[in-house]
């Protein structure tokens, strides 16, 4: 009777850490993952200032905006296709593979989860709108690059 109640409960305690294991293997992927972007992360690739696109740069960008919808209809940078940022990566298909992509929120903080999570998954022409929205619109928008240095 011993024999056999030791003999189940190891076997539940095998069991039960199946689910680890697998846990265990799938951390070491994404860890393996995350290194392999940060180790070829340039600090500047990703990211672009709006006083660095002229006007007519927006034409060769394809512009995905992140917010929600809302956000989205009150305003945007024109051209803009909007995704909700929790939806892009389910959307992906969506995306071209051979334009640079400029992604977008209002500050920059759930773009920035965009264009790691785009990156990753072999998009390598993202690039991030530093400041987001907020800092595109406060910059002078799409006349950002010819406000630049000039005093108002």
């Amino acid at each position: 009777m011993n024999t056999r109640r030791l003999t189940m409960t190891l076997a539940l305690a095998a069991a039960a850490c199946l689910p680890l294991a697998a846990h265990a293997q799938a951390d070491k992927a994404t860890t393996s993952a995350l290194e392999g972007y940060f180790d070829f992360a340039d600090a500047n690739s990703g990211t672009i200032m709006a006083e660095q696109l002229a006007a007519e740069d927006y034409k060769k960008l394809f512009v995905l905006d992140v917010r929600d919808a809302g956000q989205f209809a009150k305003d945007h940078i024109p051209g803009a296709m909007n995704i909700e940022w929790r939806q892009v990566f389910a959307q992906r298909a969506k995306l071209p593979k051979d334009k640079t992509i400029l992604v977008y929120c209002n500050t920059s903080s759930f773009a920035g989860q965009v264009a790691m999570a785009l990156r990753m998954d072999g998009y390598e022409n993202v690039r991030l709108l530093h400041g987001g929205y907020n800092e595109w619109k406060a910059s002078g928008g799409m006349q950002a690059s010819s406000r630049a240095g000039k005093k108002d």
